[in-house]
C-alpha cells in the first residue's frame, strides 16, 4: 500500500514514517534523503541539485520527481511505500498522480504554536549530530550533548524567526494540497498534537485498518 505522510514542518512525518516503515515492513521514502543519497553518489541529478542548493536556490519540481521516479522503480517500492517530504506543490502531486497514485494521505494536523514550540526548542549536537530538546529530550547538562560533551547548537532553520517563515511558505505552497487530496478522496486527517507516542498509537490503529481495507 502506498502512503503519502502529509503536514507542516514539525508536524511529526519522518518520525512517524520511521515508525510505520518499521512496524509495517514498507520503505521509508524521505525526499532529503534522496538529495543527500544523490549528492553523495555523485549522480548526474544529484549533481544538479548540488549545484542548485549550494546556489541557494530551491530544487525544481523537474528534478525532484524525477529523483522520486528513480527511487519508486527501485524493487523494495514495489509493494508500497511511506513518501515523506513529497510531495511539496500541486505539480509535484499530480506527477505522483500519473506516476503511481497514492493509496492514502496521512495529514498530520498540527498547530502553528505546536510547531514552533518542537522546532525552537531543538538543539544539536556541534560534533556527533545527536539531537536534543528543551522541553522534550533535555540534555543531561544544559547546551552539552551527553554522547560526547561537545556544544549544542540551534539550527539557523529552527530559529523561531525562521520557522514563522517556513510556516508561511508551508501554508502559501504545500496547503493547498490539503483540497486536492480530499477531493481525490484519499485524505486521511490525523490529530498530530500529542507526544510521539500516543500520535503513532493512534496513527497505527489508523494504518492497520486501512491496509486491512476499511475506509477512514
Amino acid at each position: 500500500m502506498r502512503f503519502v505522510f502529509f503536514g507542516a514542518p514539525g508536524a511529526g512525518k519522518g518520525t512517524m514514517a520511521v515508525e510505520a516503515s518499521a512496524e509495517f515492513g514498507l520503505p521509508h521514502v524521505s525526499t532529503g534523503e534522496i538529495f543527500r543519497a544523490a549528492i553523495r553518489d555523485a549522480t548526474p541529478l544529484g549533481l544538479r541539485v548540488k549545484a542548485v542548493i549550494e546556489a541557494g536556490g530551491l530544487v525544481t519540481d523537474d528534478i525532484t520527481i524525477q529523483l522520486i521516479q528513480e527511487r519508486l522503480a527501485l524493487p523494495d517500492a514495489s509493494r508500497g511505500w511511506l513518501l515523506d517530504g513529497f510531495p511539496r506543490t500541486l505539480p509535484q502531486a499530480r506527477a505522483l498522480a500519473g506516476l503511481c497514485p497514492e493509496d492514502w494521505v496521512i495529514d498530520l494536523e498540527v498547530s502553528d504554536a505546536r510547531v514552533i514550540q518542537r522546532l525552537s526548542g531543538r538543539r544539536n549536537c556541534s560534533k556527533c549530530s545527536h539531537s536534543y530538546h528543551v522541553t522534550l529530550k533535555p540534555p543531561l547538562v544544559e547546551g552539552v550533548c551527553d554522547a560526547c560533551g561537545s556544544p549544542l547548537y540551534v539550527r539557523d532553520d529552527d530559529r523561531e524567526e525562521s520557522v514563522r517563515n517556513r510556516l508561511v511558505a508551508y501554508r502559501t505552497q504545500t496547503a493547498p494540497l490539503v483540497d486536492y487530496y480530499r477531493t481525490r478522496g484519499t485524505l486521511v486527517p490525523v490529530d498530530g498534537e500529542g507526544d510521539a507516542a500516543s500520535v503513532w498509537a493512534a496513527l497505527k490503529v489508523i494504518m492497520t485498518r486501512l491496509m486491512e481495507g476499511e475506509r477512514p
